[in-house]
């Protein structure tokens, strides 16, 4: 059962970290240049939930501008709220099914020590 609450309780946090990087890329969505990041989960030795950012290196689309008779071109950012958004709902989802393995965990103990007792 000490596995499950620590399992939980690390997918909480990376959550967390997760919700963090999908924040950060949709604040960012019109920052020129700027790379969207990517929050992947891996299994640690004991169960519990690891969390690693990655930078996304997606070619960006760009603006063409005229100044001057001269022609240059800008990098815009990478994100798509299209892709961000469901993603937020997701992450949100996961956080809550996260709460709800560790509410009912904690009533199971409640139970153990009220048969204990």
């Amino acid at each position: 059962m000490i596995f499950s609450v620590n399992s939980s309780l690390t997918a909480i946090k990376a959550y967390g970290v997760k919700m963090g990087v999908h924040a950060d890329n949709v604040a960012n969505a019109q920052t020129e240049e700027y790379k969207k990041s990517r929050a992947v989960f891996k299994e640690g030795l004991r169960n519990d939930v690891q969390v690693e950012i990655e930078q996304v290196n997606t070619p960006d689309p760009t603006v063409a501008e005229i100044t001057d008779s001269e022609r240059t071109e800008r990098e815009l950012s990478n994100v798509d709220l299209a892709e961000e958004l469901p993603q937020t709902i997701l992450t949100q989802r996961g956080l809550e099914m996260n709460l709800t393995t560790l509410k009912a965990l904690d009533e199971m103990l409640g139970s153990v020590i009220d048969i204990v007792e």
